[in-house]
């Protein structure tokens, strides 16, 4: 960790953050603590300046080429899974999708709209990639499902989408500030993907009218068809990753997923 301590100084004691990627630590010294990450987005600075992450203290770009960013460490915790039905979670998601800020500093660091249909033709190309296309019902029924729903996804204003909206990922602090953070997967795409997942995992269906009448959501007909449609899409993906990894359990935990799914989509939307 010599190349952290460049970065911070030598009177900084390190240690590992944990998390999948291996690239997150904690810096202390007194009473003081700093969370650094190694090759974040340049999108942070924006995420920073809008109030949606802790603030972002310094930047620096390290001699072999790798960039480390420090944050404010603030006391606090993850989000409970009941605490995501709270009106903070809808305000600050309705302030991220409606966002000019951040979609043009997204647009300027290259990224383009993600499309239903690119989506819809990368699964395809990695289910067939890793064996799943035709290995399971479930996965046919959904591919048959996400087929004809297509058209309802097309020509919505698209947004800032985080993409992991786990209660993980949301913190709330001991001063009772709320900042989302992880935004390695964030994309231009249409809002749906996000508040569905929200509302299919954390907010009870007898909810959803209230929900989305504080979000903003225009009810149109293809609402509730483009949430499940970006469900369908995530938890192929999700299936497809925990495939790889060699995790039979998790993967059988995503076809029971995805039968659900296709359960409602079956029975309430296309009856």
């Amino acid at each position: 960790m010599n190349w952290l301590k460049q970065a911070v100084g030598k009177e900084w004691d390190i240690t590992p953050a944990g998390g999948l990627t291996g690239d997150a630590y904690i810096a202390s010294k007194d009473d003081r603590r700093l969370f650094l990450k190694r090759n974040s987005s340049p999108f942070l600075a924006v995420l920073s300046a809008e109030g949606i992450v802790p603030k972002l203290v310094f930047t620096k770009r390290m001699e072999n080429g790798d960039v480390v960013t420090a944050q404010e460490w603030l006391d606090g915790r993850e989000l409970k899974a009941e605490e995501m039905q709270h009106h903070r979670v809808t305000d600050l998601l309705r302030k991220i999708h409606g966002s000019s800020e951040l979609l043009h500093m997204l647009m300027r660091l290259g990224k383009k709209p993600v499309t239903p249909g690119r989506r819809f033709a990368d699964i395809t190309a990695q289910l067939e990639a890793n064996g799943l296309l035709n290995a399971f019902t479930e996965v046919q029924n959904t591919m048959d499902h996400l087929d004809y729903l297509l058209p309802a996804t097309h020509n919505q204003q698209q947004g800032v989408c985080h993409c992991d909206l786990n209660h993980n990922n949301i913190i709330i602090t001991t001063k009772g500030q709320l900042y989302l953070v992880d935004w390695d997967n964030a994309m231009i795409a249409d809002p749906a993907m996000d508040f569905g997942f929200i509302l299919k995992w954390y907010v009870p269906a007898e909810e959803w009218d209230r929900w989305l009448n504080q979000y903003g959501a225009a009810k149109d007909n293809y609402l509730f068809e483009r949430m499940y449609w970006y469900l369908m899409i995530d938890a192929l993906d999700y299936l497809s990753w925990h495939h790889e990894r060699n995790e039979p359990d998790k993967v059988q935990n995503r076809i029971a997923d995805l039968h659900n799914l296709n359960q409602y989509v079956q029975n309430a939307i296309l009856r």
